[in-house]
């Protein structure tokens, strides 16, 4: 892999990764145009090299919102009630997946980190954005409004349910626990926040485990056999991804809170029409 490719994948997962319109499926669909799954050993190696450079977007929400997550570092220490409450409420969101994740990880792999499945995934997500921001009838009655402070255990669970639909390439972690969260009865902002510090937990246990597990193969593969190449092509991905992150994540809730969900099942729409035109077009 080039510094160039590791540039653009960085970029690509900064930009998407708390948008709803799917970090995995983009970076599915941009190696594919790269050439970067032609060889089945680069292909492995760049899906561990997308997964382990979200410690990068990970990274600029904790600077984002290090206020929340000192407050639940005390909260952990017995010195926030909110913080705990908050902590506690994460930690449940988060054991779905944590159950489900490993389980699934090899075959979502397998069969899912291909564009036609991504294609599907776009589709029918982004009916979904657009029938919830339409139809205010499917947000909780008499409790939309709610904020973080006001989350209990019961929704925190079901909005981490919703996030193992995201397991699938092409859905969307953030565009299923943000639909799940309104749907509660959240604030669009206090959903997307809920989102973001959701991700921490998620994120970095996913990420972690794919690093363990194939960390080492990934870093000669995209090195072409060099440790010091692979760990600067690894560098790039993650700076990029930072950096775009930290203006993605503090764009996308001014524009949420204005705009709604919307707008990204449009632009769902149109991706996963002009994918599907280009892919299944006749040769």
């Amino acid at each position: 892999m080039s510094w160039w490719q590791a540039l653009v994948l960085g970029i690509v997962e900064g930009l998407t990764e708390y948008l709803p319109v799917s970090s995995t499926g983009h970076l599915i669909l941009v190696s594919w145009l790269m050439g970067l799954d032609e060889d089945p050993q680069l292909k492995q190696a760049v899906d561990t090299f997308n997964i382990v450079i979200q410690f990068g977007a990970i990274a600029a929400v904790v600077g984002l919102y290090r206020q929340r997550c000192v407050q639940m570092l005390r909260g952990l220490l017995g010195r926030d009630s909110a913080g705990l409450k908050l902590a506690r409420n994460l930690f449940v969101a988060f054991l779905p997946a944590a159950v489900l994740g490993p389980l699934l990880n090899d075959p979502i792999k397998t069969y899912l980190f291909e564009p036609r499945a991504v294609i599907g995934a776009l589709f029918v997500g982004a009916w979904l954005m657009i029938a919830v921001a339409a139809n205010q009838r499917l947000l909780a009655p008499g409790r939309s409004g709610l904020e973080l402070d006001d989350l209990d255990m019961r929704v925190a669970l079901l909005v981490g349910f919703g996030q193992c639909v995201a397991m699938w390439p092409g859905t969307s972690r953030s565009m299923m626990t943000i639909v799940a969260a309104l749907m509660l009865g959240l604030k669009p902002r206090d959903a997307a926040e809920f989102s973001f510090l959701l991700g921490l937990v998620t994120l970095s246990a996913a990420t972690g485990y794919d690093a363990l597990k194939g960390g080492g193969q990934m870093l000669d593969a995209i090195g072409g056999g060099s440790l010091s190449q692979g760990l600067l092509v690894l560098g790039i991905g993650f700076l990029a991804a930072t950096v775009s992150a930290a203006a993605a994540v503090e764009w996308f809730v001014r524009f949420l809170t204005r705009h709604g969900l919307a707008p990204f099942g449009w632009y769902r729409l149109a991706l996963a029409l002009l994918l599907a035109g280009v892919f299944f077009w006749p040769a």
